[in-house]
């Protein structure tokens, strides 16, 4: 099966892009491996004709918007996002009449529809960058709570409304004070992503992204990392550091992410499905917000 699928894509000039939370058999037949801000800065490098997500569907959507001529397709159709499903565009809009001298930033695991509608968007490792590169004194971020959380510490001179003010990630809230009492007890660095709640936050030793995480990893000690993300970014950091210590918690489990197999994969390919297909004016303001992100390199 590997072996067609790599046949199908030299022979199609497609490119595979990976989440660092897709299994490790997904990962393993990818072209590129990161973050949603690598990913998408890929996406818009790419000279493939073919560009196939193995993610969740805002990440797919993200790759056709950045390559509104190419065709860009997502093996499984209904992988999506929980926390992009917490913000629409009518809160945008009803937002922006209630706060008019506020800035937009809308985090990229969100929908087209949701982009289309912000001034800049954001990712988890640029979140802090892009808000303090705007000059409004008011933002309105969404749709992560505690990403806005986090970024309102960073930047205390500004003012973070949450929109909307429970948006949250369900892998991430289900990391507690009670999992950061258990890895201090065994000892090694805590190391959490800006979706966990706030008091998670507090009390870990580094915030950062997945791509962050990996960065942080190849200069960061030999001592254990705990690590408070999704479990398969475990794997990910065993596979690039294999003679460290890396803790997961076990139902840390994106299910969304989980849904791609090799199978789907060779199918998608052979039969070039699922297909991202957005509106016009969609992809075109999207594009301005995620370019405006893209453009002021952070």
């Amino acid at each position: 099966m590997e072996d067609e699928i790599r046949a199908l894509k030299s022979r199609k000039n497609a490119v595979i892009l990976a989440h660092n939370y897709q299994p490790m058999e997904i990962q393993a037949l990818a072209d590129v491996v990161g973050d949603s801000l690598e990913l998408a800065v890929k996406a818009k490098e790419t000279g493939a004709d073919l560009i196939v997500v193995c993610g969740v569907r805002f990440m797919a959507e993200t790759a056709k918007i950045l390559n509104p001529g190419r065709k860009v397709i997502i093996p499984v159709e209904d992988a999506g996002c929980p926390l992009a499903d917490h913000l629409t565009p009518a809160m945008i809009l009803e937002a922006r009449r209630r706060h008019p001298g506020a800035a937009v930033v809308v985090y990229v695991n969100s929908s087209a529809e949701c982009k289309a509608l912000a001034d800049i968007t954001c990712t988890s490792a640029n979140a802090v960058r892009v808000v303090a590169s705007l000059q409004n004194d008011e933002i309105l971020f969404g749709p992560d709570a505690n990403l806005a959380a986090y970024v309102q510490r960073e930047l205390p001179d500004k003012r973070i409304i949450p929109l909307p003010p429970g948006g949250h990630c369900y892998v991430h809230t289900g990391f507690s004070l009670a999992d950061v009492e258990a890895a201090r007890k065994r000892g090694g660095i805590i190391v959490c992503h800006p979706e966990c709640l706030p008091e998670v936050q507090e009390e870990a030793d580094m915030i950062a992204s997945t791509g962050g995480m990996v960065r942080g990893a190849a200069d960061g000690g030999n001592g254990p990392w705990w690590v408070f993300t999704e479990r398969e970014m475990v794997s990910r950091l065993r596979y690039l550091y294999p003679g460290r210590v890396f803790y997961e918690k076990p139902d840390a489990v994106c299910s969304d992410m989980k849904k791609i197999k090799p199978a789907d994969l060779l199918r998608a390919l052979d039969r070039e499905e699922h297909e991202i297909v957005l509106p016009p004016g969609v992809m075109e303001d999207a594009r301005r917000a995620i370019e405006r992100m893209l453009a002021a390199g952070v």
